[in-house]
C-alpha cells in the first residue's frame, strides 16, 4: 500500500505532535527508491552529491545542471516523501532574479517539492522572494559547507554565547522569512535544542543533538560508502565500501579461474541452427595463433 505523499504541512504537525522528522540524501533512482520504501519522511538531494558522487573536495564546484541532473533521477522515483532540492554555490547568492530562477528551475524541471539553501539573516530577502513565487524553502544555518572558507573549515558554530544568540536570531529571521523549515548543522546541542523550542517550524538536525524535531545525515555516510572521512556526527549502519571491494574482487577471481560464467549464465541455441551455423563456420577459418618472439 503506498505512502500517502508527505508535505511540508505533515512536517509542521510532526512538530506539534512532537514526532522525530527522518531525512536522508539521494542523488539517483534506485537509492531514492529505496529510502523511500524505508519510510523517509524527506529526501534532500543535497549538494553533497559533489563529495560522495562527483569526487569533488568540497561542494562549491557542484553547478546548477549537475543538481537538476540528480534531482530528475531522484523524482523518477515517484516517491511518497517530501523531495527537496539543494540550490548550490553561486546559483542564489549573486542576483535576487536569478536566484528565484534556479529555485523554480528545481520544482518545474526536476519535480522537486521545495529547495533548501544556507545562510542566515543575509539570506532573508532572496527567501523572501522565492516564497513569493510560490516555492517551499527549507533554511539551513550553523555550518554552511558553501562557506567553508568563511568560516575557516568544517568547524562547530555557536559555541559562544554571542555566537549562539546570532544564530537564534538567525532562526527566527528564517522562520518570519517564510521558511517552512531549517537545518541546524554541527551546533552545540543545548543551543539547538533552545532554538528549536523558540520555533513554530520545525528543525532538522545534522550533529546538532537530539533536541531538534528532526535528523538528517548523508546517505553514503549512513551507508559506509564514503570512504575519505566519516564526520563524528554520523552513526554508520553498514559499511557497503568494504562489501562492494569484497564483491568485486569475487567476481575478478571468478572470471579469471573460469568459474563465471557458468552454463547457468549462458544461452543455448536450437541444435539443428547450430549445426547449420558449424557448416558455415568452415569458410571462416580461425585465424593461426601468432607465435610469440623468442
Amino acid at each position: 500500500m503506498a505512502r500517502k505523499k508527505v508535505t511540508i504541512h505533515t512536517l509542521q504537525a510532526r512538530k506539534a505532535a512532537r514526532e522525530p522528522i527522518t531525512m536522508i540524501t539521494a542523488y539517483d533512482y534506485p537509492t531514492a527508491l529505496a529510502v523511500d520504501q524505508a519510510g523517509v519522511d524527506v529526501i534532500l538531494v543535497g549538494d553533497s552529491l559533489g563529495m560522495v558522487v562527483l569526487g569533488y573536495s568540497n561542494t562549491l564546484p557542484v553547478t546548477m545542471e549537475e543538481m537538476l541532473h540528480h534531482a530528475k533521477a531522484v523524482a523518477r522515483a515517484n516517491p511518497s516523501a517530501l523531495l527537496v532540492g539543494d540550490l548550490p554555490f553561486m546559483a542564489y547568492q549573486a542576483d535576487l532574479a536569478e536566484a528565484v530562477r534556479n529555485a523554480g528551475r528545481f520544482l518545474k524541471e526536476a519535480g522537486m517539492d521545495a529547495v533548501k539553501l544556507e545562510g542566515g539573516q543575509e539570506m532573508v530577502s532572496t527567501i523572501e522572494a522565492i516564497v513569493r513565487a510560490g516555492i517551499p524553502v527549507m533554511g539551513h544555518i550553523g555550518l554552511t559547507p558553501q562557506s567553508l572558507h568563511k568560516l575557516g573549515g568544517y568547524r562547530l558554530q555557536g559555541r559562544t554565547a554571542v555566537d549562539a544568540r546570532r544564530l537564534l536570531e538567525d532562526a527566527l529571521a528564517l522562520e518570519a522569512a517564510g521558511c517552512f523549515a531549517i537545518v541546524l548543522e554541527m551546533v552545540p546541542e543545548p543551543v539547538a535544542t533552545a532554538i528549536t523550542q523558540r520555533l513554530r517550524i520545525p528543525t532538522i538536525g545534522i550533529g546538532a543533538g537530539s533536541g531538534c524535531d528532526g535528523q538528517v545525515l548523508v546517505l553514503h555516510d549512513l551507508l559506509g560508502l564514503f570512504d575519505r572521512f566519516t564526520p563524528r556526527f554520523v552513526k554508520k549502519y553498514a559499511d557497503l565500501h568494504r562489501e562492494i571491494v569484497r564483491a568485486v574482487q569475487a567476481y575478478c577471481e571468478d572470471v579469471r579461474s573460469h568459474r563465471f560464467p557458468g552454463p547457468e549464465h549462458a544461452f543455448s541455441m536450437d541444435p539443428e541452427e547450430l549445426a547449420a551455423f558449424q557448416v558455415m563456420l568452415e569458410a571462416f577459418p580461425a585465424p593461426t595463433p601468432v607465435e610469440e618472439s623468442k
